[in-house]
């Protein structure tokens, strides 16, 4: 479905002149009004607690190594009125992580204290919370992500809101065409700011362009994939192939700059008007050259450092060194001067197709949200809907479980009131 709805969308936006594309870059296309409103959400029935009383009886059920429910912990943060609230929650959260009920957060929980931290002008503490996830059980569904991502994008914060891809792509959350646009977009205009990345930066970065672009088989799709398989290609090439797969949704297998020439030859072979986008072409020879240019580097200390090895006794632990060494990983660096050949002839073969789209990916991804964006929200939003109306189902059903086990519990008190009474009697 994702895959149909882009490419029927990017025909439109085949052919993009200079000054189209200034004008679409000054613009912010984001989610509309109806998607980000929160009527639906804040008309539910409403439990409202006083928060310090709520506080004051959790700290009583830890203290007693009792679990509190999450029902309880729905109810605080559905009541949070203030950004200092927020931080409460926060630390509740935390500690019901760790409790023996963890397994059981709520879903609407997650979504409440997405929407809450919004509200209050605390996006940054949802991120945080989502970055370290594994410590306060945030795992927000799609429809989440895509309120946190827009409200990044509003502020032009960009590289906060790739933070935020970057969960998506590390909980495999991006199914829905609406997630992939804005994930599209905030990747388009965080590269467009030409970023210094560092090694974790460039594995993040591209493991998101990797994943959201396998989504849709089209121009921005398939350049998406392009760099992102270079950069984690140039990650493999200097930290070695452990290093791009250790906790990320991807493939073991060493080559990741093969497959970026694969996406190439993909699009040389493919029929039809798809092709590679020039800047990141441009920008996966980059990363080609800049590998080279390490590896001559390099090979020149390498041998250096032999000479000055040279009638040393240091011959054992040199072996012992070279032992330790990955053998993929050095089979992969030998292939450096074969990729950066054929990634030559890969070019000159797309450049004589007409395979090459001058407009950058960011004005692409920009008028694709423009023509694709209201389309995709439509059945987002009668999902959403619907998972209210069950969530609010299942919500009130637990509250009658709870009644009804404060009920038992009370009964069972008086039972042995009356007993001991009786006891006392006899």
């Amino acid at each position: 479905m994702a895959a149909s709805v882009l490419q029927r969308c990017l025909g439109a936006v085949k052919v993009i002149h200079k000054s189209a594309y200034l004008s679409c870059a000054g613009r912010r296309w984001l989610l509309s009004a109806a998607y980000t409103d929160t009527t639906l959400w804040e008309t539910r029935k409403k439990d409202p607690q006083n928060l310090a009383q709520l506080a004051a009886f959790m700290d009583r059920i830890y203290e007693r190594n009792f679990p509190v429910s999450s029902l309880t912990i729905s109810r605080f943060v559905d009541s949070i009125s203030s950004r200092e609230e927020v931080d409460q929650a926060e630390y509740y959260l935390y500690r019901f992580r760790h409790s023996p009920n963890c397994w059981y957060l709520r879903d609407w929980t997650i979504h409440s204290w997405v929407r809450q931290c919004l509200k209050y002008g605390a996006k940054d503490k949802a991120l945080h919370t989502l970055k370290n996830k594994v410590q306060y059980g945030i795992f927000p569904d799609e429809f989440s992500f895509n309120l946190l991502l827009d409200a990044y994008i509003k502020e032009e914060d960009f590289k906060g809101a790739c933070s935020v891809v970057e969960e998506v792509m590390l909980q495999e959350a991006c199914d829905l065409p609406s997630t992939q646009i804005l994930s599209l977009y905030a990747l388009s205009r965080y590269l467009a700011t030409k970023p210094k990345l560092g090694v974790s930066e460039e594995r993040g970065l591209g493991a998101s362009l990797l994943i959201v672009g396998l989504k849709q088989n089209n121009t921005v799709g398939l350049s998406a994939q392009l760099l992102g398989s270079a950069l984690l290609g140039k990650v493999e090439m200097a930290e070695g192939i452990h290093a791009v797969f250790r906790g990320m949704p991807l493939l073991w297998t060493p080559g990741y700059v093969g497959r970026a020439l694969a996406v190439m030859e993909k699009v040389a072979a493919a029929p039809g008007d798809v092709k590679l986008t020039k800047d990141m072409i441009d920008s996966v020879e980059a990363v080609l050259k800049e590998l080279s240019s390490d590896s001559d580097s390099s090979e020149g200390e390498e041998s250096g450092g032999e000479e000055d090895r040279k009638g040393e006794s240091g011959g054992e632990e040199d072996r012992k060194e070279e032992k330790m060494v990955d053998e993929d990983d050095l089979a992969e660096r030998a292939k450096l001067p074969q990729y950066a050949s054929r990634f030559q002839e890969l070019l000159s073969q797309l450049q004589s197709q007409g395979k090459v789209d001058a407009a950058p990916l960011e004005a692409l991804v920009s008028a694709l949200a423009q023509q694709a964006l209201p389309r995709a929200e439509e059945p987002d939003l009668e999902q959403y809907a619907g998972r209210v109306r069950d969530w609010e189902s299942e919500r009130r059903q637990l509250i009658q479980r709870e009644v009804e086990a404060r009920e038992r519990a009370e009964m069972e008190k008086q039972a042995r009131i009356e007993a001991r009474a009786a006891a006392q009697q006899g």
